[in-house]
């Protein structure tokens, strides 16, 4: 490519307005710190080879020491003499925990408010029938020894009355109904607190005899659940009640009742992300009233502890069976899915005061140890929507 030669001859005119002694300290420093960059980089590519070897020779070193040593160790030292030791005042506690599989079927394992801290105390309290109205009066006396809670070191009790009603006695699995609940108010910082709180319900004389009446011993906490002490359970059957009957009883653990069952199905899609609940249909003890009820569940997805996901379904009138035949789609990140805790908990609404009522709950997933067959048939099926019926307990 040809120029013009008075653009070339300007190019070569260019001149740099700098004498001669500038230019030369000027190339003289670049020369210098280009030298001064090369001695760093052969110094750093240097010491790195030098600190590899030495790594390699002492891991290799520690390796073989650390061997002969567990060699020596395990040549000179005995065998360790392991024995089983009960405490003989822990046996009844650790009794109470080994339970069969039709125990297991009867408890659940979503008592995560039980404390698991040792039971002890008494409870006093009176039952007495008015024949003449059909009331049954229950009276909360005093509890004694009651055990505080260790991370507290103090207990603010109250007790939690309920009247239990066996719908069918010659079912295997028997569903309870709640006729009625209250509560105590709390006695702060007492392990003998004395109550004298009073209760009354309406009970036929020909529902008597499969009534229970179970005071549940609760430590009232402000910001958190409420942790529960131990209950006692009375059954009326044959209990002669026509005048005032005095009792006291000790704390057992609590055990939850059966009040329903709830037919769900659960789906584990993994590429989209995604666990479908099914709440198709829960059977409850259902007791005709004037006012009309309705029911809803609500389930969330715990994981770590931590509540993830929340739903809830429609509210449906309650029924013997009541039908919902929703599905709850959760999305969640498939270690959480595989990992998570799905539980289910089923209200009942009044329209009067729009109270809602805790009707029973289920939990269940990979940690739970009686519930969790659905979990393993839902993993196994991916894809595919799997039924089973749970028992719902209080």
């Amino acid at each position: 490519m040809l120029l013009p030669a008075t653009l070339g001859n300007s190019w070569w005119d260019i001149r740099i307005p700098f004498s001669e002694e500038v230019k030369y300290w000027a190339l003289g420093m670049s020369v210098f710190l280009f030298l001064i960059a090369i001695c760093i980089l052969i110094w750093q590519t240097h010491r790195y080879c030098t600190q590899l070897t030495a790594s390699k020779h002492t891991v290799n070193s520690t390796l073989l020491d650390s061997q002969s040593a567990k060699n020596e160790t395990f040549q000179s030292s005995p065998i360790p003499n392991y024995q089983l030791y009960f405490h003989h005042d822990e046996v009844g506690s650790l009794s109470s925990c080994l339970y069969s599989s039709s125990d297991l079927a009867n408890s659940t394992d979503s008592l995560e408010d039980v404390d698991e801290e040792h039971v002890q105390g008494t409870l006093r309290f009176s039952l007495f029938y008015d024949q003449l109205q059909s009331r049954l009066v229950v009276t909360v006396l005093e509890a004694r020894d009651l055990a505080a809670r260790t991370f507290s070191q103090h207990v603010d009790p109250f007790i939690n009355v309920r009247v239990l009603w066996v719908a069918v006695e010659d079912e295997e699995q028997q569903l309870t109904c709640v006729l009625q609940e209250w509560q105590t108010r709390p006695v702060k910082d007492s392990c003998n607190p004395t109550f004298g709180d009073q209760f009354s319900c309406t009970v036929t004389e020909e529902e008597m005899p499969r009534v229970t009446v179970r005071l549940e011993v609760r430590d009232f906490d402000k910001y958190s659940r409420h942790g529960i002490l131990g209950d006692v359970r009375a059954s009326l059957n044959g209990l002669k009640i026509s005048s005032p009957l005095e009792m006291m009883a000790g704390l057992q653990r609590p055990k939850k009742d059966i009040v329903g069952e709830v037919l769900l199905s659960l789906k584990c899609m993994p590429t989209s992300h995604r666990l479908e609940v099914g709440v198709l249909k829960i059977r409850t003890v259902f007791r005709s009233s004037k006012v009309e009820r309705a029911l809803y569940a609500r389930t969330k997805i715990v994981c770590n502890q931590c509540r993830i996901r929340h739903q809830k379904t429609s509210e449906r009138t309650h029924r013997d069976v009541t039908v919902f035949n929703e599905v709850l789609i959760f999305t969640l990140p498939e270690s959480q899915i595989r990992e998570c805790v799905l539980t289910l908990s089923v209200y009942e609404l009044c329209p009067e005061k729009r109270s809602k009522c805790l009707i029973g709950q289920l939990s269940f997933g990979k940690s739970q140890s009686v519930e969790d067959e659905h979990w393993r048939m839902m993993m196994r099926a991916l894809r595919q929507p799997v039924a089973k019926w749970h028992f719902l307990y209080l």
